[in-house]
């Protein structure tokens, strides 16, 4: 998995899993993706950085370099969205 599409799915989960604290699959998942950053991109911190109106701005280290990867901010909510919405997981 490339690195751009594991750090965006990160997003989306962890933005599920913290509107949905009680969510066990969110957190696993959330797990998951950490998982993979860590040993397949060998990143050693990963967090949201900063939230604007269009963009969120997640903050990781790779090499001991810090570097910013900007995601749709729309994009990266629809996940939740799309869970909020379907009364199944209500």
């Amino acid at each position: 998995m490339r690195l751009q599409d594991a750090l965006f799915n990160l997003l989306q989960i962890r933005l599920v899993a913290e509107a949905r604290p009680d969510d066990n699959a969110a957190r696993e998942t959330l797990d998951f993706f950490g998982q993979i950053l860590r040993e397949d991109h060998h990143l050693s911190h990963v967090e949201v950085a900063a939230v604007d109106e269009t963009m969120i701005h997640v903050k990781y280290t790779a090499d001991g370099k810090t570097k910013t990867e900007l995601f749709d901010r729309e994009h990266a909510e629809r996940l939740l969205a799309d869970i909020e919405a379907n009364p199944k997981y209500n």
